[in-house]
């Protein structure tokens, strides 16, 4: 969806090839930032935090990491979005690195670029709002509809059964 958006907002051209391959790319980064907040949700449950302290808990820990993952891809993909061109023979022989922006291969290239940085941007903010709304839903449901209970609510039921 961040792609689309950001090639229909800047009117970009669109290659189906390029931003296919970066889409590709994209999912990699994306699910691994998923998985590491899941994980750590899921690692505090453990730890007997109930669900809704774990949740803000894993956001508030693993905010850091997910924003520092996406601002280096995409910080690092903007010479590649701009087309910047060094000329690094011309640098160490005659200290002349002959820099060039648009260049030849630009074309090609700069769409794979621009497409990681508009899922990138677009998905780290759905990694980060998105994906602890819906983990919250799914377990709600599922003490609801399936009688699971909290992991984290037992040992203060048992206390409390003790000292009635």
């Amino acid at each position: 969806i961040g792609v689309f958006l950001g090639f229909v907002i800047t009117g970009k051209p669109f290659s189906v090839i390029m931003s296919g391959v970066g889409i590709i790319a994209l999912a990699g980064i994306v699910v691994k930032n998923g998985i590491l907040l899941i994980e750590f949700i899921e690692e505090l449950r453990g730890r007997g935090i109930p669900l809704r302290e774990a949740i803000i808990e894993a956001g508030g820990i693993r905010l850091t990491p997910v924003l520092l993952t996406a601002s280096a891809a995409v910080l690092g993909l903007i010479p590649l979005a701009f087309g910047l061109t060094v000329d690094f023979v011309g640098l160490f022989r005659d200290f002349d690195p002959h820099v060039v922006i648009g260049g030849d291969s630009s074309v090609f290239w700069n769409i794979l670029a621009w497409t990681i940085i508009y899922g990138l941007t677009f998905s780290t903010v759905l990694t980060l709002v998105i994906v602890p709304s819906l983990y919250w839903i799914n377990e709600r449901v599922r003490m609801k509809w399936f009688g699971k209970k909290d992991p984290a609510l037992e040992p203060q039921k048992q206390l409390e059964e003790e000292l009635v």
